[in-house]
């Protein structure tokens, strides 16, 4: 048994499994089963918690001595393929082609997972009685609408009084190389559905209209260009992107009712969600248009300064790969903003991030041994007390 969990093939068969498992969000089409049943033979205890269509696995282990609960997080669900037939080799096949593993979740984040339980399996296997808690919240709500998944699993456990020290999110923060960066927070997510009011009328006639698109056009230009907050030693300047502007009837020759645009801030610890949404506001007003405004808060910005957590990761990276990470805070959005609520410690750290969502998303075979023991190193410096 021992010879099998050391195997360098081991994380890469299991990975293997689970991209073979269709779960496009938010189906998790048996991938929390394939992992229960591998921590249920550790002696881990298996809860799933449905909510709607969703399936979250919450599994934890008593080590048998007082020490940290740490929380190896992760989700199941992946976004859809896209066209399969631009795809190298079947999105769901789980192909090996010049060393690189092919498959919808191959980065994002089913290598990740994998190396999680196999890395937990020869952390078990070398230290069965050891300080503290091992725990896994897993769930097939992130690429989707993230309502009935992590955040939920997090009320659920925050009402029981579950007290959780330290979190490895298996997302993939590494860019060039296996390990050169670790995310120790993200920035916050704000979105905002805008509709400018005009009057529709002929294009011969403007005077008997108000162009929506004509009136906004200043403001957009404006905001554009504001200079929202400077960023932090750990958060980079707040930035604001327009990402659909749509109008017109699809005649050329009327000027449209209404103008639609959707934009959306990344903020960091410096702005506040109601300080940006009063300064765009304000910029509206200012130009007199007529406007009406949904506001969409998606998540607060999270930030675990560099401390045990940080470290234990940090010196598992150069232990097995003697590459020294970085700590960042850029990039999209992850669960790590609901677990940091009631997580002393959180940080994100996995595999390369280039094809991530992409057309043949594949990741290299050669990762996932290194990244297996770098899981595994973390949780030895976490959770022995030697």
């Amino acid at each position: 048994m021992q010879d099998d969990l050391q195997h360098p093939y081991a994380t890469l068969e299991l990975a293997q499994a689970l991209i073979r498992c269709r779960s496009v969000t938010p189906q998790d089409a048996g991938c929390c089963d394939l992992i229960a049943q591998r921590l249920s033979a550790l002696g881990f205890q298996n809860e799933f918690l449905r909510f709607g269509d969703v399936t979250n696995l919450w599994s934890i282990r008593e080590g048998g001595e007082p020490g940290p609960t740490l929380v190896l997080a992760g989700h199941t669900d992946v976004v859809p393929p896209g066209p399969e037939a631009q795809w190298k080799h079947e999105p769901f096949a789980a192909v090996i082609d010049q060393q690189e593993l092919y498959g919808r979740g191959a980065a994002d984040m089913k290598s990740s997972l994998a190396a999680f339980v196999v890395a937990t399996e020869r952390f078990i296997a070398e230290t069965p009685t050891f300080a503290g808690r091992l725990a896994y919240l897993i769930t097939s709500d992130e690429e989707g609408p993230a309502i009935d998944g992590t955040v939920q699993v997090v009320r659920e456990l925050a009402h029981r009084g579950e007290l959780l020290d330290y979190c490895i999110v298996g997302e993939p923060t590494s860019v060039k190389t296996l390990g050169d960066m670790i995310k120790n927070g993200r920035r916050g997510t704000l979105s905002g559905d805008l509709v400018i009011r005009g009057r529709q009328g002929h294009v011969a006639y403007p005077h008997l209209a108000l162009n929506p698109i004509h009136a906004f056009a200043p403001a957009l230009a404006e905001l554009a260009v504001i200079r929202w907050d400077d960023g932090n030693t750990y958060f980079p300047p707040t930035t604001w992107q327009v990402s659909n502007l749509n109008a017109g009837t699809g005649a050329s020759n009327v000027i449209p009712a209404e103008l639609r645009a959707q934009f959306n801030f990344r903020f960091g610890s410096v702005s506040s969600p109601q300080d940006l949404k009063q300064r765009l506001e304000a910029v509206l007003s200012k130009h007199g248009l007529t406007f009406e405004l949904q506001w969409t808060l998606g998540g607060d910005p999270y930030l675990t300064a560099p401390g045990k957590l940080c470290d234990a990761v940090s010196t598992a990276i150069q232990t097995v790969t003697g590459v020294t990470p970085e700590l960042s805070t850029t990039g999209g959005t992850s669960d790590g903003r609901f677990i940091a609520k009631h997580c002393r410690e959180v940080i994100e750290f996995g595999p390369t991030n280039a094809t991530i969502h992409q057309i043949n998303e594949r990741i290299l075979v050669n990762d996932l041994e290194p990244l297996t023991r770098i899981y595994h190193q973390a949780m030895r410096g976490l959770l022995t007390t030697a």
